[in-house]
């Protein structure tokens, strides 16, 4: 069980949900001890964005990093699927201010991962271990909590009033491990309401969204032509993002995440909170011992 990054370069290209803006994106491989940092390489000089909760400024229908006045947006689903191949340590050099949205869940990023290799490094890989709980709230019935559990265990509930969700379940547990995550969550789309489009424009958001990249939600339901690729894939889609948003700890966290109506924003109040009280965790490694969430070695070259 120890840290892992790529064995190679890798590239990805494609437009931004919110922004509109074309990106190129290249995944490198980063020494021990590196962490998740993103760079903005349209700059000069490079504007660095080292992962954690501090630098997340921005929780309007995506989770925006922020440095110097520069942003990089929608950086939750790459940093799903860093969380669930088990990535400690990478560089993402990107061209421009967001994340590409490929086709709106995180199975693309998980397939270039898979491209670039998974390395193993020579150093144990540390886990946040929540030892009590910890709650955050909003003043919309929305809430979020970490309790203490021997695993990774996710807990969602969602809902809306809407007839789309009126046949999907509106709640899911993602027991994780890297194989539940490929499997149960990485191919979930994020979905949005087409009567909103016109205000969100409005307000310079999404500029980039389309059917190819996101599930739309009409009057009566889902407008994709080819449907829903889970019954129940809008819960799914919210447990993809909580894996991210909570992967900006920098850490995997072994304990029990419970939620419901929760959003980035929550999201990242909670990891903070969480940080607030350090009697509420400890870092924790598991040389030459079975942890107890587990990573796939298949990957592994």
């Amino acid at each position: 069980m120890n840290q892992r990054t790529l064995v190679n370069s890798i590239k990805a290209k494609g437009i931004g949900l919110h922004t509109g803006h074309e990106s190129v994106m290249t995944l490198r491989p980063a020494p021990v001890d590196t962490g998740i940092v993103f760079r903005r390489i349209d700059v000069d000089p490079v504007v660095e964005f080292k992962v954690s909760p501090q630098i997340v400024g921005e929780t309007t229908l995506c989770t925006t990093i922020v440095n110097e006045q520069l942003k990089i947006a929608t950086i939750e689903h790459l940093m799903s699927a860093l969380a669930g191949v088990g990535i400690d340590n990478v560089y993402i050099d990107i061209s421009s201010d967001e994340v590409p949205i490929m086709d709106g869940s995180s199975s693309h990023f998980v397939f270039l991962l898979q491209a670039a290799g998974i390395q193993l490094q020579d150093a144990p890989k540390r886990f946040v271990r929540i030892l009590k709980p910890v709650r955050v709230e909003n003043d919309q019935g929305g809430w979020a909590e970490f309790v203490p559990y021997d695993g990774y265990r996710l807990n969602f509930s969602i809902a809306f009033s809407h007839p789309a969700f009126e046949n999907t379940a509106e709640k899911m547990t993602l027991e994780f491990s890297a194989t539940a995550y490929f499997k149960e969550v990485s191919r979930a789309r994020t979905f949005g309401f087409m009567k909103d489009m016109d205000m969100l424009r409005a307000k310079n958001l999404g500029l980039g969204a389309s059917l190819k990249n996101a599930i739309g939600l009409g009057d009566e339901g889902v407008v994709n032509a080819e449907g829903l690729r889970d019954k129940d894939e809008f819960v799914r889609h919210k447990i993809l993002d909580a894996v991210g948003d909570l992967y900006m700890l920098g850490h995997p966290v072994i304990g029990e995440f419970n939620a419901h109506k929760s959003g980035h924003a929550l999201n990242n109040q909670l990891i903070r909170a969480l940080l607030e009280q350090p009697d509420a965790f400890e870092l924790v490694e598991y040389e030459g011992s079975n942890p107890p969430v587990s990573y796939s070695s298949s990957l592994v070259v």
